[in-house]
């Protein structure tokens, strides 16, 4: 964990690079190629150019959806359950995962 320039703890992704978006970079920039595509087409087709943006605003929702499950999991897993034994220092850290999962999600 490294901080921020907020004073808030946060993860990093390789290189240093601040992990603040749920989606890795290369999901996020085909999303967006998809919907550029979409909002592109649609002088020539209208519905169709809804269309995409719909079935996409679906795909990404999903997508999110599954991610912040995941990330539920794997914070709950360490502490909450039968057969966990975790001590305070695991219960701080788990804390400190918990704060920077939520301020991720406070800022889509």
């Amino acid at each position: 964990m490294t901080m921020t320039h907020h004073g808030t703890a946060g993860t990093e992704r390789a290189g240093g690079e601040p992990e603040s978006a749920l989606l890795p970079p290369a999901e996020r920039e085909e999303f967006a190629r998809r919907l550029h595509h979409a909002v592109n087409g649609f002088v020539d087709e209208p519905r169709r150019s809804v269309e995409e943006a719909d079935a996409l605003f679906d795909e990404v929702f999903r997508r999110i959806g599954a991610l912040v499950a995941e990330q539920r999991h794997g914070l709950r897993a360490p502490w909450h359950g039968e057969g966990a034994a975790a001590g305070t220092e695991d219960l701080r850290n788990v804390l400190r995962r918990y704060r920077d999962a939520t301020e991720r999600l406070l800022r889509l």
